[in-house]
């Protein structure tokens, strides 16, 4: 049966971009261990609230572990010291009675932060803009079997498709690099017949957008692939280095 817990949170504030930020230190007595870590931020911004300061910003949409936007780095992990899991799926539980619990923002240039613990992850959907999508016209829905893709290929295909752009890739690389996230979304396309078309041109876009926009280069540390809520793996990575290489050879 879950119990009440008492916690000391030390969460990350800072007004804006340009603002410098700091570390407050709040106390929370009745924190229900069945609760979700997004539900306790809730109870913490009730109690600001009633005490007349500025609630904690934070986002959040699902809260069922689809969407990503719960990018929190929490007690040194990305979504927190869970495996497999987004934050809003991270409960209480794993937490003991008084303890103290450290709540960043993502880490990294090429997400600032805008407020508090909300950073700016556009640059995804600008490397995204850049090449993760097919142009070509593939008519209506086909038949299942209309066009033959080996189950390998789509099994891997599919694997990195589960990549939801949260970020935690990127927060948990000490270089800060997006190389898992692009790997992953040129991968999904690169696997089946229809992304073949343009593959040359996806891996050389997405991989110039991604330098452009700040992010570090990799180096095989595999903190991406470890603290990554939907394990995407790194191979994808070496697929990436693969089509990239082929794409500048055919230059």
């Amino acid at each position: 049966m879950d119990k009440n817990i008492a916690i000391t949170l030390k969460v990350w504030r800072q007004k804006g971009p340009k603002e410098k930020g700091g570390f407050e230190t709040y106390q929370l007595k009745e924190v229900s261990q069945g609760s979700s870590f997004l539900e306790m931020l809730d109870i913490l911004n009730e109690q600001l609230i009633n005490e007349g300061k500025d609630p904690v910003a934070f986002d959040h949409d699902c809260r069922e572990g689809i969407c990503g936007m719960c990018s929190l780095y929490i007690n040194g992990h990305p979504h927190g010291p869970d495996s497999e899991i987004t934050t809003c799926q991270l409960h209480m539980r794993k937490f003991d009675d008084g303890a103290t619990i450290t709540v960043e923002p993502w880490r990294s240039a090429g997400f600032p932060v805008i407020r508090d613990l909300m950073v700016d992850r556009y640059a995804f959907d600008k490397i995204i803009q850049a090449g993760g999508f097919v142009s070509v016209n593939t008519g209506g829905i086909p038949d299942a079997n209309a066009i033959p893709v080996p189950k390998k290929d789509a099994d891997l295909a599919m694997d990195a498709a589960a990549c939801i752009g949260c970020g935690a890739c990127v927060a948990a690389c000490k270089n800060g690099s997006a190389m898992l996230f692009v790997s992953a979304k040129v991968s999904q396309l690169a696997l089946l017949p229809q992304g073949r078309v343009e593959a040359s041109r996806r891996a050389k876009a997405m991989v110039s957008k991604m330098d452009e926009l700040g992010f570090g280069n990799c180096t095989n540390t595999r903190a991406c692939e470890a603290e990554c809520p939907k394990s995407v793996s790194i191979s994808n990575i070496a697929r990436l280095n693969r089509e990239f290489i082929t794409a500048k050879l055919m230059d």
